[in-house]
C-alpha cells in the first residue's frame, strides 16, 4: 500500500480516488492535486513511482491542510462557539442538531438512542 502523509491508501482504485482517503482530500481537490503534480488520475495506486508519491506529497503540504491540522482547526472553532455561548455552540453542549434540522421527530444521530420518559406503570387493578 503507497503511504501519503502516514495514511495509506488502497491500491486497487485509481489514483484520484484513492486521495480521498485522506481526511480533507475530496474528489475536485483530489483531481486539482494530480494536475498540479502532474500525475494521470486513472493510474492505480500501485502503479505510483517514488517520484510520483514524492511530488503528490509536496503538493499537498503545499496548499491543502489536511489530517491532523485540519481536526483541530475543525474542533478549535467548534471549541469557540461553544466559549462564546452562541446558538450554535450551544446546540454542540446540548449534542442537538446546528443547521436548522427538526428535532421533534429524527435526529437520532445526534440526540442518540431514545431514552424512555415516565416509564412507572400504575398498579393492576386488585382482583374480586
Amino acid at each position: 500500500m503507497p503511504r501519503i502523509l502516514g495514511v495509506d491508501i488502497p491500491r486497487e482504485k485509481n489514483v484520484w480516488i484513492a486521495l480521498t482517503y485522506l481526511y480533507g482530500v475530496g474528489r475536485t481537490n483530489s483531481k486539482e492535486i494530480l494536475k498540479k503534480a502532474k500525475v494521470d488520475p486513472i493510474k492505480r495506486a500501485k502503479d505510483l513511482t517514488e517520484a510520483e508519491i514524492s511530488t503528490i506529497t509536496t503538493v499537498i503540504q503545499e496548499n491543502v491542510k489536511i489530517e491532523g491540522d485540519l481536526r483541530r482547526e475543525v474542533q478549535q472553532n467548534i471549541k469557540r462557539l461553544m466559549d462564546i455561548r452562541c446558538y450554535r455552540g450551544m446546540r454542540h453542549i446540548k449534542g442537538l442538531p446546528c443547521r436548522g434540522q427538526r428535532t421533534h421527530t429524527n435526529a437520532r444521530t445526534r440526540k442518540g438512542p431514545r431514552r424512555v420518559v415516565g416509564g412507572v406503570n400504575k398498579k393492576p387493578p386488585a382482583p374480586k
